[in-house]
């Protein structure tokens, strides 16, 4: 991986932002592209957001790249785009935790602070026949002191790499090469036949299941697009008029809302299709989608922050996945609206 050995904090950083909650398989071609538009944090910092939401675009939890701007711009303008070489100080960093302000701290500055991810609570658990539940506080805490205790602190970048590579070579969560392990003949869970058992996890994610209806009013090529503000999923992106119901509502219905809600004009509009449903899973989510296509003979006054823009522009806008499957389904139509 080209972050393998990597010094520079930016770098660093940028590719630990991009691979919370991501496989490295997937973040290795967003980590190069966005290295290549943005080679350094004084870059970033200047960049229009809707240009990095595009690079950004697809690998979701889009809070990571809103606290990547932010953070960009704080040190560009406040450090003089010189990073924090302390734990501490990386920590308060926005989006920066324990673990991305250890990575930081001991590959960059070599300072000891031991990186604690999946990988190491996994080798730790096993090794050490930890039962306590990894996503609870008493178990972070212990997991934390442990590793800690063991790092080597004249070579605490090197350690945490090897740990970690460790635990996604060796000792993986499906399927170890226990037999190739060179702690088979001391580790507890090897030894009291529990791999498959530990690490030990507590909390269940509940999904919540939320339906979200897209209208494309167009009028004379044109539909409304506006950047999503509020605190809630897609912070940032790019979206089409959309009314969110608590369970699968009929398109009747849907109208008669979007009527009362000014969003296309009664009497004055025709329904020209109605998509399949189109799902997203996100990490406590799950979203079900639909888009409803209406050709408007009259143009709604819908607030300022609605932007109407022609079929072509919409490419460089950044949008969600589920709207990005649905523009990739039509995108083979000769007149898209």
């Amino acid at each position: 991986m080209p972050w393998k050995g990597e010094k520079d904090p930016y770098r660093i950083w940028l590719s630990e932002i991009i691979l919370q909650q991501t496989r490295v398989e997937q973040g290795l071609g967003y980590y190069k592209r966005m290295l290549k538009a943005y080679p350094t944090v004084k870059k970033l910092a200047k960049a229009d957001d809707n240009q990095v939401f595009k690079i950004w675009e697809g690998l979701g939890y889009y809070s990571r790249c809103r606290n990547l701007l932010e953070t960009a711009r704080f040190i560009a303008d406040k450090k003089r785009g010189v990073f924090p070489d302390s734990f501490e100080e990386l920590k308060s960093l926005k989006g920066v935790g324990p673990y991305t302000a250890a990575a930081i701290a001991s590959f960059a500055f070599d300072l000891p602070h031991a990186v604690v991810d999946g990988n190491v609570f996994r080798v730790l658990a096993r090794v050490f026949g930890i039962e306590l539940p990894i996503d609870s506080t008493e178990g972070k805490k212990k997991f934390t002191e442990l590793a800690n205790s063991m790092m080597d602190r004249e070579q605490p970048g090197t350690y945490n790499q090897a740990i970690m590579d460790f635990g996604a070579t060796i000792c993986k969560p499906r399927a170890p090469n226990c037999q190739s392990c060179p702690f088979k003949k001391t580790c507890l869970a090897f030894l009291g036949k529990k791999v498959s058992q530990l690490p030990v996890k507590h909390k269940k994610i509940v999904l919540k299941h939320r339906w979200f209806y897209f209208l494309l009013p167009s009028y004379r090529g044109q539909l409304p697009v506006k950047i999503r503000t509020e605190k809630d999923i897609w912070q940032g992106l790019a979206a089409f008029p959309m009314l969110e119901r608590e369970k699968e509502t009929s398109i009747k219905a849907l109208l008669k809302l979007a009527e009362k809600n000014k969003l296309i004009p009664a009497n004055a509009y025709v329904v020209e299709s109605i998509s399949a449903l189109y799902r997203q899973t996100l990490s406590h989510q799950l979203i079900a989608g639909q888009f409803i296509r209406i050709r408007l003979r009259k143009k709604p006054a819908l607030d300022k922050e609605w932007k109407w823009q022609h079929a072509d522009a919409l490419k460089s806008q950044a949008f969600p996945q589920l709207i990005n499957q649905y523009l990739s389904a039509i995108a083979t139509q000769t007149i898209l609206f």
